[in-house]
């Protein structure tokens, strides 16, 4: 039987310019997927966002897994192998406002 673990990341929060989660500890997992929501939006904002690697939750390395440009509310998401020990995402808002909410879940499996 595969491990299975779904972890709520981000619920609902408000970024301005800058994108960054709380780091997530996943060195047990082959696989992850992050889920990406953004609830609400300035309508000519776009985020950019990138996964990002750590061996020890503190610093960073981008891991090569890009979102394509996000506008606008809805769902997206992203596959990520060779995880390392923590991931978490690292993005930019620019337009507008440049300011989103963003809900992000990360699923990992082994």
């Amino acid at each position: 039987m595969r491990l299975f673990q779904m972890a709520v990341v981000e619920r609902r929060e408000p970024f301005v310019a800058i994108v960054q989660t709380h780091p997530f500890e996943a060195a047990w997992a082959s696989e992850a997927i992050f889920f990406l929501r953004v609830e609400s939006s300035d309508p000519a904002a776009t985020l950019t966002a990138k996964v990002q690697i750590s061996a020890d939750g503190v610093r960073w390395i981008d891991e090569g897994t890009e979102f394509a440009p996000i506008a606008g509310t809805g769902d997206y998401f992203v596959r990520v192998g060779h995880l390392g020990g923590w991931l978490r995402l690292d993005g930019t808002i620019t337009g507008g406002t440049a300011a989103m909410s963003l809900t992000v879940q990360l699923a990992l499996k082994e």
